[in-house]
């Protein structure tokens, strides 16, 4: 069954599409009250297809972008890129903010219809789903703009942000109700992960504690996942080449014919045999940092006619490939940072699965680097760069930016519809 189809004859065909930068609430095609439990499953559908195509293709690399592991096909200088995408007035800046809580509204409106429904098993779980999608497109938010509007229900007010401490508090309360009332991993169940599980939840409460710098509750939950029994570390050519995998935790499918999220387009020429357009390439210093017989290299970067490339996204112009949410080797490194030196065991486990000797840091510092290091071949493509250094502090020296652009500006168009917005300190108004 295809999980994520967009009925339109449900409420969540939007009145003007292309009324994307002033329209900051959505509209729908039908009232919420007039839902009942024998729409639950296209709601459902709904939930995951706004999720997974409002914020745009680029929200999904936006971390690589910016973090210094992708840039202009075109060549150039690298910090001039990451400045050029960190304006006011850029369009994927604004595409992101919009396309993010263009989804929260749907995702608000669900559990809204949820509430004026009778209690059922579906409704608990479908719940849960929501409950999870709220929090990750909040930690989508908070990581890129620090205090942002904090919307429980939807409102036609033109409301401030709230403080960044209340943003993560209510993201940990949204997992934690994903993990009561979400559905379970079926781990027979072929690409289950392409569904939202209590055990996802559990994965994504490891990452935003890591964020938080509560790293013993860190450890402890990725430890929950990693012990569960219900995954392994698996191969790249799996995971990356849409294969039945035991490593994803959750995925989007983003299916060709239901999606917006075109990546693979971006990262491959017309010469190649997928084709394709050639926006961005992997820069010179993620193609110099696999070691040779790392297994994770073929499938993460490649050369086609002199040409570098990202090869994570196989599919061209010939369809879609998963999106990845998150997965297993991301929960090993979470582990191990959040642990120190006593998690080198997993630090060792995910290289050795890699393909990769075992390390002996002499120091905490090197073994922080070690991870670090990891963490950006493991995770290369898959939005994570820009936001490890500045939460550990290191985005300033890496990068070379200055230390304003450690959080990303509020959108020029969006200030305008709602002066209670402000700007973040540092860009100019």
């Amino acid at each position: 069954m295809n999980r994520h189809t967009f009925l339109s004859i449900i409420f969540f065909t939007l009145v003007c599409t292309g009324c994307t930068k002033l329209d900051f609430y959505p509209h729908s095609s039908a009232s919420p009250e007039s839902v009942t439990e024998k729409d639950l499953d296209p709601l459902l559908r709904g939930l995951y297809n706004s999720v997974q195509n409002f914020p745009g293709r680029e929200s999904y690399i936006m971390f690589d972008l910016v973090g210094g592991n992708l840039t202009s096909a075109s060549g150039g200088n690298v910090l001039t890129f990451i400045k050029n995408i960190m304006r006011t007035d850029y369009n994927l800046v604004s595409q992101g903010w919009n396309g993010y809580y263009r989804a929260l509204y749907q995702v608000n409106n669900v559990l809204s219809i949820l509430d004026n429904l009778p209690d059922s098993e579906k409704k608990t779980k479908i719940s849960g789903v929501a409950h999870f999608f709220r929090a990750y497109i909040y930690y989508n938010l908070t990581t890129r703009w620090g205090d942002v509007p904090l919307l429980k229900v939807n409102s036609n007010e033109k409301v401030s942000r709230t403080a960044q401490s209340e943003v993560w508090k209510f993201i940990e309360e949204e997992l934690q109700a994903a993990m009561n009332e979400g559905p379970a991993f079926i781990a027979d169940l072929n690409s289950n992960y392409y569904l939202v599980s209590r055990e996802a939840a559990r994965a994504l409460m490891a990452r935003v504690k890591l964020a938080q710098k509560k790293n013993a509750e860190a450890a402890e939950y990725a430890e929950q996942v990693i012990n569960s029994g219900l995954f392994r570390l698996d191969s790249f050519e799996k995971i990356f080449r849409k294969q039945a995998n035991d490593e994803v935790i959750f995925a989007f499918e983003n299916l060709t014919e239901e999606s917006s999220i075109t990546l693979s387009t971006l990262f491959y020429t017309y010469a190649h045999p997928v084709k394709g357009s050639y926006v961005y390439k992997p820069t010179d210093e993620v193609m110099n940092m696999y070691d040779a017989d790392d297994n994770r290299k073929a499938m993460a970067i490649d050369t086609y006619t002199n040409l570098d490339v990202l090869n994570k996204y196989p599919s061209g112009q010939a369809g879609t490939d998963p999106v990845v949410i998150v997965r297993l080797g991301e929960l090993y490194l979470i582990s191990a940072e959040a642990q120190g030196m006593n998690g080198l065991n997993r630090l060792n486990q995910l290289r050795q699965a890699r393909n990769l000797p075992a390390l002996n840091p002499a120091s905490p510092e090197e073994y922080q680097d070690a991870v670090a290091l990891e963490r950006r071949r493991e995770l290369l493509g898959e939005g994570f760069r820009w936001y490890d250094l500045v939460r550990t502090g290191k985005a300033v020296a890496e990068l070379g930016i200055e230390e304003y652009r450690q959080k990303f500006p509020i959108p020029d168009n969006e200030r305008l519809v709602n002066e209670n917005l402000g700007q973040n300190d540092g860009y100019v108004d």
